[in-house]
């Protein structure tokens, strides 16, 4: 594996890569920065738009062009022309805020909430948006963080980062609900899971908050299979390119020594 620091701007969380596949570039966000970025992995070019808000989750629409979620709502963003615009809301309390998110293979919103600015147990909820509709589908969360689709996009994996465990729940893609099926992972290290991806051959990739590192998981047995390690102690979320390599966001800490923390790596596990 090589491992190199893409993009470190001094920023305090790092979080939400997601590639567009068909275009090949990436975007990712600095949550309380209020900036979403755009990196095109063949110029090196990085875009950067800043809302009015925290915001945390990104959807891909077509080249350069994507929704991002903020705590005052959903915009669509076009980084051809830099423009902005309001396009929908979910009505969520003063005290949360939008967390981690996922489009369905219907093209359904699907996002969660935690406390906001103050983490408070139980307090958020995972909601599904679709043609100006939403709804709760998963309710009484802390920190709603990662999910992700099995490969045959019967399951739905979803992490409450607090409980230290990975969650499986049946997906219903006719209705987009959701039912709670088992708990088929837990974390008893240093690290909690944080956002993850899922890879070609159908295993899960978490990033550990607290635990520097990316770790692989096999979601039928419940078994670590790897763990690539970062040199920085919260580690926020990743995701894969065409080439199956990862793209990792990180976090400041507060230890000195981690000087690091709040970048963006780039993981090469299959050299060209």
């Amino acid at each position: 594996m090589t491992q190199s620091l893409i993009f470190h701007g001094n920023s305090e969380l790092l979080e939400g890569p997601i590639f567009d596949t068909k275009n090949n570039c990436l975007y990712f966000v600095s949550i309380f920065d209020y900036l979403v970025y755009f990196y095109n992995p063949q110029t090196k070019e990085i875009l950067s738009i800043k809302l009015d808000s925290p915001v945390s989750c990104i959807y891909i629409q077509e080249h350069k062009k994507i929704i991002v979620a903020t705590k005052n709502g959903f915009f669509e963003i076009d980084f051809n022309t830099l423009k902005k615009k309001s396009v929908f809301k979910i009505d969520i309390d003063d005290n949360v805020r939008f967390n981690d998110g996922i489009k369905d293979p219907n093209g359904r919103y699907i996002i969660g909430t935690m406390g906001y600015p103050d983490v408070k147990k139980n307090i958020g909820q995972v909601f599904s948006y679709d043609m100006g509709q939403y709804k709760t589908i998963i309710e009484n969360t802390t920190i709603s963080n990662g999910l992700a689709f099995s490969l045959d996009n019967k399951w739905l994996y979803f992490i409450d980062t607090p409980t230290k465990k990975v969650a499986k729940y049946a997906y219903d893609l006719n209705t987009g609900d959701v039912q709670f099926d088992s708990y088929i992972i837990e974390f008893l290290g240093d690290g909690v899971p944080d956002g993850m991806c899922i890879d070609n051959n159908g295993m899960l990739w978490i990033a550990e908050w607290g635990g520097a590192c990316v770790s692989q998981w096999n979601p039928v047995d419940g078994n670590k299979i790897q763990q690539l390690e970062l040199p920085c102690t919260n580690v926020t979320s990743c995701c894969f390119d065409n080439e199956a390599n990862l793209y990792v966001t990180t976090a400041m800490s507060a230890s000195a020594n981690d000087i690091y923390g709040g970048g963006l790596y780039y993981l090469e596990l299959n050299k060209k």
